[in-house]
């Protein structure tokens, strides 16, 4: 038995070591339990690292050399509510990475190389996360499809931002965003993205801005705009920066433009890119003042009928002047035709007889008689 004097000793001792264990800061990390914040920026980690303190809340793990992340990175660090992973040259995400982080709102992992992300990669228990930064995290354009997968098995419910911005995307697989419910937030801003297609923004009911700015759109076909008009009537849309081509194509997304310059922001700022002689041109006015797509349908119309009237009554002056000369000539047409009729009776007759002598073998030795 210890004596009262020695169990003090005893659980001061246990107490100081539970205390040294909380409180301890992995190798090349910087901690702060006043702030509740851990450090490990441009440290050439090549794993995340152990020991990281329960008291974490916001956990920077930067500017490394870390491959991966998988489930086991991440366990005890119930209190971790923002995590940036940026600039690490991560290319895989394991399933259930962040399953273990139950606190979990913020999640940076932009400036990364990913290139295999698992269906469950970013499933997780409690629907905690808030806001997704996966810009220029992608390693090409390829692996959106990995992506999109992800997106559509995870658990991100309540999720209200998501920013996939400067990846390189060229397009989007119908219902990526379909389990984001709840999604506020989408910036889609420097990609390649060259078309809106139905169901790209399938499941977004309460969406309130969508960033497309700075993308490959050449023109929003009346799929698209379909597609844009099925959003929530408050979402505010922004386009501006894009290639917009001016030609009579782009006439249903310029007067889309004018009746829902309340919804595109940047409306205004609008300008055709393409042709040259369109260029800077405000897309607003390019519909009604300037393509007149229309007034050169109508003019196109106007010229077609007129050439069809016009040909029709040269037709029938040469019909009339075709009748007219065959009257003019009656008697001589009639004359050659009767001497025709007579030519071609002799010449039936000839064969006729022909093919009596042939048939009948008498008038055939007549004949050959007659001939010696």
């Amino acid at each position: 038995m210890l004596g009262p004097a020695r169990r003090v000793v005893f659980c001061a001792l246990v107490c100081c070591s539970v205390y040294a264990r909380a409180s301890s800061c992995p190798p090349r990390c910087e901690c702060s339990e006043a702030a509740h914040t851990v450090k490990c920026v441009s440290r050439d980690l090549r794993t995340v690292p152990v020991g990281i303190p329960g008291y974490a809340r916001n956990l920077f793990i930067t500017g490394n050399h870390i491959g991966r992340v998988g489930p086991g990175c991440f366990r005890g660090l119930d209190n971790v509510t923002n995590l940036s992973l940026s600039g690490n040259r991560i290319s895989e995400v394991e399933s259930h990475t962040f399953a273990a982080l139950r606190s979990l709102r913020y999640l940076d992992l932009s400036n990364n190389q990913l290139t295999n992300i698992h269906p469950e990669g970013f499933s997780m228990h409690n629907h905690s996360l808030r806001e997704l930064n996966l810009s220029r995290a992608l390693y090409n354009h390829s692996a959106v499809m990995d992506l999109a997968a992800s997106l559509r098995l995870s658990s991100l419910g309540a999720l209200q931002g998501l920013d996939l911005s400067g990846n390189g995307l060229i397009f989007l697989p119908p219902r990526t965003f379909s389990r984001l419910g709840r999604l506020r937030r989408l910036q889609l801003s420097n990609n390649s993205l060259v078309a809106i297609h139905n169901g790209t923004f399938w499941g977004l009911g309460e969406l309130e801005q969508l960033d497309l700015t700075f993308n490959a759109l050449k023109s929003i076909p009346e799929e698209g705009l379909r597609e844009l008009d099925d959003l929530p009537a408050a979402a505010s849309l922004l386009l501006g920066d894009n290639p917009f081509t001016c030609t009579c194509a782009i006439e249903p997304f310029a007067l889309w433009l004018n009746r829902s310059q309340g919804r595109v922001r940047d409306a205004e700022g609008l300008v055709c890119a393409f042709p040259a002689v369109m260029r800077n041109v405000s897309l607003l006015a390019a519909a009604t003042r300037t393509l007149g797509c229309h007034q050169r349908a109508a003019g196109a119309d106007m010229a077609l009928q007129t050439s069809y009237v016009f040909l029709g009554i040269v037709l029938g002056l040469v019909g009339l002047v075709f009748l007219f000369v065959l009257y003019l000539n009656r008697k001589g047409i009639k004359k050659r035709v009767n001497d025709a009729r007579d030519a071609c009776r002799e010449v039936w007759e000839g064969y006729h007889y022909r093919y009596e002598i042939d048939s009948d073998p008498r008038l055939s030795q007549v004949s050959v008689s007659a001939d010696a």
